[in-house]
């Protein structure tokens, strides 16, 4: 699970006041800001990113289709998506790695993203904030 939850990452928001428009960009930084686990049969439950494994800050790549920790985070973690969609002003990354699949919706207007990874039986929604990698 703490290889592809490197997507919740995406996931990320700081803020509203953090986040920067995304409209044509293709390579941004996203930091956690919410998150919960939700158990089959049972409920959800809060818990800080860094509790599920969640990096503080990733970097996505809409051209090499990577979701990659940062450098300065002392992890290596990296994941490919499989699909990259454009719709109605939201970027949309969808992926499946060990058995998990993982979604990301960020607003081309805001760059507030909401996040999710699903496996059987378990679901983490992640909810944050992109910025373009260069301001």
């Amino acid at each position: 699970m703490k290889r592809t939850t490197i997507v919740l990452a995406v996931l990320f928001l700081a803020g509203a006041a953090h986040a920067d428009p995304l409209t044509g960009v293709n390579r941004f930084v996203c930091s956690a800001a919410q998150s919960q686990i939700c158990l089959e049969g049972d409920t959800c439950y809060s818990a800080s990113p860094w509790e599920l494994g969640v990096p503080d800050f990733v970097v996505i790549d809409l051209k090499k289709t990577t979701i990659s920790t940062t450098k300065s985070s002392g992890d290596d973690r990296s994941t490919k998506f499989s699909k990259v969609t454009h719709d109605d002003g939201t970027i949309v990354l969808q992926g499946i790695e060990n058995g998990r699949a993982f979604s990301l919706v960020i607003d081309e207007a805001t760059g507030l993203m909401s996040s999710a990874i699903v496996r059987d039986g378990i679901v983490v929604n992640v909810f944050g904030a992109c910025t373009d990698t260069d301001l």
